[in-house]
């Protein structure tokens, strides 16, 4: 899998989430996790969450350490398993810092109030996944955590860490995948 961190600050507004936009925008072919910082902006034509939608709850951060993820030859429900993967290890590097947050399914929650947005979708040609974690709170339509008040503060490096270890993950299950013999009765 392809990762890459890019310094350019991009806002999200939702449109990002769709095929080939890591491709286009930074080259990478295949399989990819981008991490960037920015606001994020998704107003409710341009969600994907149709819960979000009925109950009219656009997202909005004034500053997020934004991923994508983009996976081609998996289903929507794997997608979705990945999704809850790709959380658990975000879960898993934040007690490498000796912070504990609670994940309910997709979000990541720190001390009762929500650090994250998470969603998966598939679209004509693979599957996707856009994952957001609070940098600074001030501006959340809701009551929010933030990295900031954790004490995490090379972004970037808290970033790499996670891509990473993404990364070896989906390797490491492909892997397992090619080492078994099938069985028949």
């Amino acid at each position: 899998m392809n990762t890459h961190f890019t310094d350019k600050k991009i806002k999200y507004i939702g449109s990002q989430l769709s095929p080939h936009w890591i491709y286009k925008n930074f080259h990478l072919q295949g399989d990819s996790i981008i991490g960037f910082i920015g606001e994020v902006d998704v107003k409710i034509d341009e969600m994907v969450d149709i819960e979000d939608v009925i109950n009219n709850e656009p997202i909005y951060s004034k500053k997020m350490l934004n991923f994508i993820i983009e996976q081609y030859d998996i289903s929507l429900t794997a997608m979705v398993y990945a999704q809850r993967l790709f959380i658990s290890i975000i879960k898993e590097t934040l007690e490498e810092y000796n912070i504990f947050v609670t994940r309910k399914g997709d979000d990541l929650f720190y001390k009762n109030r929500k650090l994250s947005v998470s969603i998966a979708t598939k679209s004509i040609t693979s599957c996707l996944i856009h994952t957001a974690l609070n940098i600074i709170k001030e501006g959340a339509p809701i009551e929010a955590s933030d990295l900031s008040e954790m004490g995490i503060n090379d972004i970037k490096e808290f970033a790499l860490k996670i891509m990473d270890k993404y990364s070896k993950e989906t390797t490491d299950i492909k892997m397992a995948t090619y080492k078994v013999r099938g069985v028949v009765e």
